[in-house]
């Protein structure tokens, strides 16, 4: 797709956007409508080489940047296992079958060998025991890359004890995946404030480890709210020595012990969110601060 670079007199401060501003990657930075409202916006955005498409090109469509945040919804396709580019180490989401009162667990990937087996750890409960699977249980397995979601279907083969513990897998025959995320997320350490939109209670402590444009990851040391239920996210965020209060509605999407803190009396509960109905200033600050990190620390990209 041809795209052409946006110079900084193209953009009138206080006044909307006639074009979607992308980056060369394609990843949209401000949308057609928005408002850059100061300079120091205005020169960030236009820091990573923007662009935009030529007038004869069809315009990105609104909303397409990212997609469901914890399941393959949306249009799937037919992957390879090795398209995954799975690492040693790498986490996996497991569903164990109906008869287990839980919706998932994490395991490690130990390595696999192609269309004989694939190597995890043992699953284990949030109080630390292995989870009782055996031989021929079916799994669903899930895998959560920076930008796509995969999914195949596996029975167990073996359950090995000795060394240690851990499962052999049938390798899959199929693996299916969507793209559930465009937009650039970073690792972040910002502290927030929650208020439950259900509850009503207010000032939850908590703390954005990662953050995209289009949601986040929120560490408590408690549940915010259920899975599917809308908090609102105070932060404050600092642009070029400028520092701007976010407060951003948010659905709760995912909800699950952090296994890094797991039996310890300083557990946490990680929440992924999706950011809903976004200001367009709000957007726009969200997107500078994230390609102005992206810039200074591209090593805290995810």
């Amino acid at each position: 797709m041809a795209r052409i670079a946006i110079s900084e007199n193209e953009i009138e401060l206080g006044k909307p956007l006639s074009w979607d501003v992308l980056d060369p990657e394609g990843n949209r930075l401000a949308a057609a409508g928005d408002i850059v409202h100061t300079k120091a916006h205005l020169k960030l955005l236009i820091s990573g080489q923007a662009c935009r498409e030529q007038p004869d090109q069809v315009p990105v469509a609104a909303g397409s940047d990212e997609a469901g945040a914890t399941g393959l919804g949306g249009q799937e396709s037919s992957f390879t296992f090795e398209e995954m580019k799975l690492k040693i180490g790498d986490r996996l989401q497991i569903q164990p079958p109906a008869r287990f009162a839980m919706d998932r667990v994490i395991v490690r990937l130990i390595g696999y060998v192609k269309n004989l087996s694939v190597l995890v750890t043992a699953p284990r409960e949030t109080n630390g025991l292995r989870l009782q699977i055996v031989e021929g249980d079916d799994l669903v397995v899930r895998v959560f890359t920076s930008q796509n979601a995969f999914g195949f279907s596996a029975t167990v083969e073996k359950v090995v004890k000795i060394p240690f513990e851990y499962l052999h897998l049938s390798f899959p025959s199929e693996v299916k995946g969507v793209v559930i995320r465009k937009a650039p997320r970073v690792k972040s350490r910002l502290v927030c404030s929650v208020t439950s939109e259900e509850t009503g209670e207010e000032h939850i402590s908590g703390i954005l480890v990662n953050i995209s444009a289009k949601g986040a990851l929120l560490a408590s040391r408690r549940p915010l709210g259920k899975k599917g239920g809308t908090i609102r996210v105070a932060f404050r965020v600092n642009l070029h020595s400028i520092e701007t209060l976010l407060s951003i509605p948010a659905v709760v999407r995912a909800q699950f012990v952090d296994e890094n803190t797991a039996n310890t009396k300083t557990s946490l509960i990680n929440h992924g969110l999706e950011f809903i109905n976004l200001q367009p200033n709000d957007t726009l600050i969200l997107q500078s601060m994230i390609y102005q990190q992206m810039i200074e620390q591209p090593e805290t990209l995810l």
